[in-house]
C-alpha cells in the first residue's frame, strides 16, 4: 500500500478516522484475540515498551498522522515529532522561538495542526514537515486543544481568550465567546452526535459547540473536578478526565455526568484515548501509570518502569497493513520518551 501525495487509501482513512474522534476504527472487548488484532508481536495486557528521545524534548501531545506515524509536540525542545512504528525518530523545528507548543490533532485534509500557547498562533505540518503558522486575530488568547472537526474545519480552544476558535484549511479564523467568563477551555474532540465537547478547566464545566456555534455548557456535580481531557467513547458518550477531582466521568448528549474516582489518592488524571480493545485507556500525570476505564466504569492501572514519568498524551497505535496494533503509545515528558501500552494480549 502506497501513500500518494494529500491522499489518504480507504484502509488508511478508517484509522485517521479513529484517531480524530478517539476510537479505533474496530474494538472488542472480549478475551479472546480478535482476528483483526497484528500478530507480529507477542506480549501481556499491559506491557510497557519506551523508546527515549533527547534530553530536553518535553514530549507532551500526541496523534495519528495521516502517513500511519505517530507525531508530537516537544514542549521542550520547540518541535514537532514524527515516529514510526518501528520507532524511527525524526523531528521538525519550528519557526518562532519558545512557540509553547502544545496538543497536536489530525485533519482531514492530509496536514496535522497543533497549537502554539505562548506564540498565541496555530500551526499546520505538513507529512514531509513543512510547517505554516497562522496568528490569531486577538492577543493573549493562548491556544491550548485542538481537534478536527466533521465539517472539514480544525477547532481548538484559548485557554486565556476564553474562545473556542475555528480555522479552515486555508487559514482563515473564526472565534466565539463563551457564556462563562474565566472558564478556561482546555481540551476539545469532535463527538459522535455532531458536535465539538470541551473541558472548562476554571468554570469546572463540559461545554459543546454546534458546527454553527452554538454554545451549551454543563456544570460538573462535584465542584473544582478541573477537567482537562476530552474523548469520544464507542458507548455514545462523551468521556473526560478530572485532574484535580481525580476522576475519569463521562457525560451524555444531554448533559448528564457519572463520575468513577480513581483507586490512588492524586494520581491526576491529564489525557484518555480509546484504545484497541474499545475502552478508555487514560494518563496519571502523577500516579505515574497508565490506567485503564471500561464502559462500565471498571479501572485498571499499569505502573509506568521510569518513576518520574509525568505521562502527558496518549492515542491508539499505527496499524500495520492489514490489522489493528494492539498497542497505544503515550508521552513521558518528565523522562523525555515515548511510550507504549498492549491494550490486547496476543499469545
Amino acid at each position: 500500500m502506497h501513500l500518494k501525495k494529500r491522499f489518504v487509501p480507504r484502509s488508511s482513512l478508517l484509522a485517521v478516522c479513529a484517531s480524530l474522534l478517539g476510537a479505533p476504527a474496530l474494538a472488542s472487548d472480549g478475551q479472546a484475540v480478535p482476528p483483526w488484532v497484528c500478530r507480529d508481536s507477542q506480549g501481556t495486557l499491559g506491557s510497557i515498551e519506551e523508546l527515549a528521545l533527547p534530553t530536553g524534548s518535553g514530549p507532551l501531545g500526541i496523534a495519528l498522522g495521516p502517513d500511519l506515524a505517530l507525531w508530537y509536540t516537544l514542549a521542550g525542545s520547540n518541535k514537532i515529532g514524527r515516529a514510526t512504528r518501528d520507532g524511527v525518530v525524526t523531528e521538525f523545528s519550528l519557526p518562532t522561538p519558545a512557540a509553547g507548543v502544545q496538543q497536536i490533532a489530525v485533519s482531514f485534509d492530509g496536514h496535522l495542526w497543533f497549537t502554539e500557547l505562548a506564540a498565541n498562533k496555530v500551526g499546520r505540518i505538513a507529512p514531509d514537515g513543512t510547517v505554516t503558522e497562522f496568528p490569531l486575530p486577538q492577543r493573549g488568547s493562548s491556544p491550548a486543544g485542538i481537534t478536527a472537526g466533521l465539517d472539514g474545519n480544525v477547532w481548538f480552544t484559548e485557554l486565556v481568550g476564553n474562545r473556542i476558535g475555528r480555522i479552515t484549511p486555508d487559514g482563515v479564523i473564526t472565534e466565539f465567546p463563551l457564556p462563562t467568563p474565566g472558564a478556561q477551555p482546555r481540551a476539545i474532540t469532535q463527538g459522535f452526535d455532531g458536535h465539538l465537547w470541551f473541558v472548562e478547566q476554571a468554570a469546572n464545566k463540559v461545554g459543546s459547540i454546534s458546527p454553527d456555534g452554538v454554545i451549551r455548557e454543563f456544570d460538573l456535580p462535584v465542584a473544582k473536578g478541573g477537567p482537562s481531557a476530552i474523548v469520544a467513547g464507542l458507548d455514545g458518550n462523551v468521556w473526560f478526565t478530572e485532574q484535580a477531582g481525580n476522576r475519569i466521568s463521562r457525560i451524555t448528549s444531554d448533559g448528564v455526568v457519572t463520575q468513577f474516582p480513581l483507586p490512588a489518592e492524586g494520581s491526576q488524571p491529564n489525557a484518555l484515548a480509546v484504545g484497541p480493545d474499545g475502552q478508555l485507556w487514560f494518563t496519571q500525570l502523577a500516579g505515574n501509570r497508565i490506567g485503564r476505564i471500561t464502559s462500565a466504569g471498571i479501572i485498571t492501572e499499569y505502573a509506568l518502569p521510569t518513576a518520574g514519568s509525568r505521562p502527558s498524551g496518549i492515542v491508539v497505535a499505527p496499524p500495520g497493513r492489514w490489522c489493528v496494533d494492539a498497542h497505544l503509545w503515550f508521552t513521558a515528558r518528565g523522562t523525555h520518551k515515548l511510550g507504549k501500552i498492549r491494550a490486547l494480549a496476543v499469545p
